[in-house]
């Protein structure tokens, strides 16, 4: 038993020797173990490059078509209808200076002769008046004649009278005679000094009469309705026969030289459109309240307006419009400002099922474009949360925050000033994701879709 065991103890640490020396031996003939280094995967990506393109800010607005003139014709006398012209009816066209209606004007016309008749009067009296006057002027010049005679012949009868030769009465005679003359000269002066206030008198009924002819000639001309521009007819409240008393509504006529839309345009993209004014004014400011201020701020504007029949999308139908003035107010329940484009000659090339004219109520679209001016544009899928991802020179991706003015569509409005380090560098319009700070890229120039963002930011279809 105790030998078994001592042999047992020799050869178990010999075993567990050859084992170790088997297992080194193992280990070592294995070849070395490889390293391979691990890195992001090259993600490929398509940019765009920033740059400073035309852009015109765009709006849109709607409205309804009104005449840019309406006459609503009221009778300025009253009276029977005596005429009608045959076109004065709901939609028809007249000319301008057509006499389309006419009040009975006999009682007029009377009237008319009447006072023709006392301005005749008037002046014949005063023709009368500067006759007499001329020939009491006359009278008056041989009374003072006979007057210096009787003068005369006074001082002789003195002379002989001083000297005893004649009798006393022959000197009274002669005075009672010089004295009678006297008092004719003056009667004939007072009657002559009468003429003045006699013809102011008569000049000033002449006057009136003149006054009362004029006024007839015009009483009797508003029996006669002449239209003033060329229009399209409206409503008609009249007929022939009918009496009208003075103020009573005859008809609408609606001018056809052009129309108005005042559209409603939401304040915030008002603001885009007067972007370019600070420039164009050199930060001058302008006084609204003024006609002459609002003017001046109204062209440096300088707005482009096209207007289409909401609806109708046809090419031929839509007109070139004229941004003329803004509304008084806004509206706060729709947070709009209304915009008043007017559209010159609504009626003319027409084409029938194709170009309709621009009707009174007809519902329109206005779309308004500022000047071009260069501007930083980006498209709205290139802004995450006010950053945008950027492919730098050596391929790798960068991160930089962005200032949006406002955006238009799908394009997005940058300060020019405050990121103005964008121009010049690719910009990532692809997704990316996960998005890892200087991450390999392999950028790919989207060109096709620079080209349709220059032409989205002009407004140019495709």
């Amino acid at each position: 038993m105790i030998k078994k065991f001592f042999k047992s103890f020799i050869f178990l640490p010999l075993i567990l020797g050859l084992a170790v020396a088997l297992v080194v031996m193992k280990v070592k003939s294995k070849p070395p173990v490889e390293h391979e280094e691990v890195q992001y995967p090259v993600k490929a990506i398509e940019v765009i490059t920033a740059n400073r393109i035309p852009f015109r800010a765009r709006a849109m607005a709607f409205g309804h078509v009104e005449p840019a003139t309406v006459l609503k014709a009221k009778a300025e006398v009253s009276g029977k209808i005596s005429y009608i012209h045959p076109k004065l009816k709901k939609g028809e066209s007249i000319k301008k200076g057509t006499v389309v209606l006419r009040i009975e004007p006999t009682a007029f016309k009377l009237s008319l002769n009447q006072s023709k008749a006392g301005l005749a009067g008037s002046q014949s009296s005063l023709a009368q008046l500067q006759a007499e006057e001329k020939s009491t002027q006359r009278a008056l010049g041989i009374s003072q004649k006979n007057l210096n005679v009787g003068l005369k012949e006074l001082n002789r009868i003195k002379s002989l009278w001083n000297k005893r030769l004649i009798a006393r009465s022959t000197l009274d005679k002669e005075e009672q005679k010089v004295l009678s003359l006297r008092q004719q000269v003056q009667d004939i002066q007072g009657k002559l000094s009468s003429y003045k206030s006699r013809k102011a008198a008569t000049l000033a009924q002449i006057n009136q009469s003149k006054s009362l002819v004029d006024q007839s000639k015009e009483t009797l001309g508003k029996t006669e309705v002449r239209l003033p521009f060329d229009a399209r007819i409206g409503s008609v409240s009249i007929q022939k026969g009918e009496f009208t008393p003075a103020g009573g509504v005859l008809f609408e006529a609606l001018g056809v030289q052009a129309v108005e839309i005042t559209a409603q345009l939401p304040t915030k993209q008002f603001r885009p459109l007067i972007l370019g004014m600070t420039k164009a004014t050199n930060g001058a400011s302008i006084n609204l309240s003024s006609p002459a201020g609002l003017q001046l701020a109204l062209s440096k504007m300088n707005l482009e307006a096209r207007v289409r029949l909401v609806g109708d999308s046809s090419e031929a139908a839509q007109w070139e419009g004229q941004f003329i003035r803004i509304s008084e107010s806004v509206d706060p329940t729709r947070d709009t400002l209304g915009v008043v484009i007017a559209v010159d000659k609504p009626y003319e090339d027409i084409i029938p099922g194709k170009r309709p004219p621009l009707l009174k109520g007809m519902y329109t679209s206005v779309e308004l474009y500022s000047p071009e001016r260069p501007t930083l544009i980006l498209p709205r899928k290139a802004i995450h949360q006010g950053r945008v991802y950027i492919a730098t020179d050596d391929n790798t991706l960068d991160i930089q925050k962005v200032h949006s003015l406002f955006q238009q569509g799908d394009m997005i409005v940058l300060d020019g000033e405050l990121d103005a380090s964008l121009v010049g560098k690719k910009i990532i319009i692809s997704d990316v994701v996960p998005v890892i700070q200087g991450m390999p890229l392999k950028p790919i120039v989207a060109e096709e879709y620079q080209t349709e963002l220059r032409h989205n930011a002009l407004g140019e279809k495709q």
